[in-house]
Formats: structure tokens, sequence, C-alpha cells
């Protein structure tokens, strides 16, 4: 049996895993290694991606800047969460607003440590990948467009660190990027949907709170049709194995989104369609692997 300090330790543990988002960072980890791997430096051995320490290090500086994310943005919302997600905000509580802050400043400097590994070149690229993410949470997140084409582009900025690394230059990289700034564009506004009343309660000028919810869902609506744009291109154009398949499966999942966002009304309806968006990134960063199923095989031989 554990003693009541012994649960109060996991309940702030949980606490502070819940407010940094560890699931999420642990699929952008796998997602940057199969992306090395397969699309990024599809012709170097297994072994040298995988051992690879300057890619490792990124990999850590991305992770930890990312958690400092979360955090920073967990204490400028922490009132709006309080309405828009009160038990997740009652968990987040655990934690101090003192001890939050420290672990930012903490997982900040982490980050910009584990850059300095590669070079002093990555250092300023994860400074100032903080302070955007950091800029964003205190001001821009209140503002209609800015606010979410920040967020998309800060949710890819990782990916673009790892690809600098690399300096592949391929258009099928490009397409690919596209693709995924697209649906974490829709997830952004699909947030901004289900977070309406708190947004309203607390002065965020958001396109729903600024434009209304019809305008909102005309705009999801223009952006799906956009994201076929390449996802067509990656199905027709370029050689990507069976991931293929996964490009008609999220083209399956956008039609199914759209006819329930016309529907939906309520803020369970706007979550189900954020789950969908999420389901289609998490899915896709597995399908990298289709893309060639005999590599891992391969490479290792």
């Amino acid at each position: 049996m554990l003693t009541r300090k012994q649960k109060h330790f996991l309940l702030k543990f949980f606490s502070l895993f819940s407010i940094i988002r560890g699931y999420n960072i642990l699929i952008i980890v796998i997602a940057q290694y199969l992306t090395s791997i397969y699309i990024l430096a599809p012709d170097l051995p297994l072994k040298k991606v995988l051992f690879d320490l300057n890619l490792l290090m990124l990999v850590l500086a991305s992770s930890s800047a990312i958690a400092g994310g979360y955090i920073i943005n967990s204490f400028y919302d922490s009132e709006k969460d309080l309405i828009n997600r009160p038990r997740k905000t009652m968990l987040d509580k655990l934690v101090s607003q003192r001890t939050k802050l420290s672990a930012y400043f903490v997982l900040n400097f982490l980050s910009v440590v584990f850059a300095s590994y590669v070079s002093f070149r990555a250092v300023l690229f994860f400074s100032l990948y903080i302070f955007g993410i950091w800029f964003y949470s205190h001001k821009l997140k209140k503002y209609p467009f800015v606010g979410n084409i920040t967020a998309a582009i800060l949710a890819v900025v990782p990916f673009f660190a790892v690809f600098i690394y690399y300096k592949n230059f391929d258009l099928v990289i490009f397409v690919h990027a596209t693709f995924l700034f697209l649906i974490i564009s829709m997830r952004e506004l699909v947030k901004d949907l289900e977070n309406l009343r708190g947004d309203l309660a607390q002065n965020y000028r958001t396109i729903p709170v600024v434009y209304g919810e019809q305008v909102s869902k005309r705009m999801l609506t223009f952006l799906s049709m956009l994201t076929l744009i390449p996802a067509l291109l990656l199905i027709t154009k370029f050689e990507i194995g069976y991931m293929d398949y996964f490009f008609y499966g999220s083209i399956f999942a956008l039609a199914v989104f759209l006819l329930f966002l016309w529907i939906s009304e309520k803020k369970i309806h706007y979550l189900i369609l954020h789950n969908i968006l999420k389901f289609i990134i998490v899915i896709g960063v597995f399908s990298i692997v289709l893309i060639d199923v005999n590599v891992l095989l391969n490479r290792i031989l």
C-alpha cells in the first residue's frame, strides 16, 4: 500500500505529465525519428540515423522546448481552461504556478544545452523557437488568424530543425509539410470552436469569437479542400509506397469531418471533430513506415 505522501507525489507527477502533454511529446519524438529514417535520410544506414548523437540532441532539444511551451501555455490559460476543461484543470492545479514556472525555465535551459551539443546555430534556432512559443502564449493566441497560423507554424518547427540538419530539399518533403501544416491549422480552428465559451469569458479574440461559428465552419471547409491538394499530389506524383493508403483514408476521414462539421453545435461535437484530426495526425506518423515496409530489414543488413 502506498503512503499518503507517495500518493500525493504520484498525483503531482501525473499532473505535471498532463500539463506537458507527455503523450504528445512521445508522438513527436517518434515522428522525428521516422521522418529522419524514411523521408529525410533514406539512403543512410539505419544505425547511423538511430545512433546519431546530433539527431538525438535535436530531438531532446525539441522535446524540452515543447514541454516548456505546454507549461507556459497552461500558465497563461489557467482561467480560461477552468471554464473549458474543469476536470483537467483541477488535476493540473496540483502543481503550483511557482513550480510550473520553475519547470518551464529548467526545460528551456535544457533545450539550449542539448542544442549547444550540435552547433551555435542550433542554439540560436531553439532560442528563437522558445521565444516564439512564449510570445504566442502571452500575446498572439488571443488574436484571430495570427494566433492560428502561429500555432500551426510552431507545431511544424521541430521537424524543420531535423530537416535543416539533413539538408534534404526534395520537393516531396515540402508537400508532406504542407499537408501536416493544413491539418494542424484545421485542428487549431476546431480547438477555438471547442473553447468558445472560455475564450468569450476571457476576451480572447479568436476567429469564432470575432466572426462567429458559421464563418469558422466555412474556413474549415476551405482548409479541407486545400488539404486535398497535397494529399492527391503525394498519391499521384510521388513514390510513397503503401503510404498512399493513409492519404486515401485521410481524404475519407476529411469527408466524414465535413459532414459532421455542418451539423455540429455543441462542445462535444467539436471535441469529436478535434479527435478526428488528431487521429489523422497520429496515424500519419506511424504510416511513414509504409513508404518502404522493407526498409528496416534492408538497412539493417
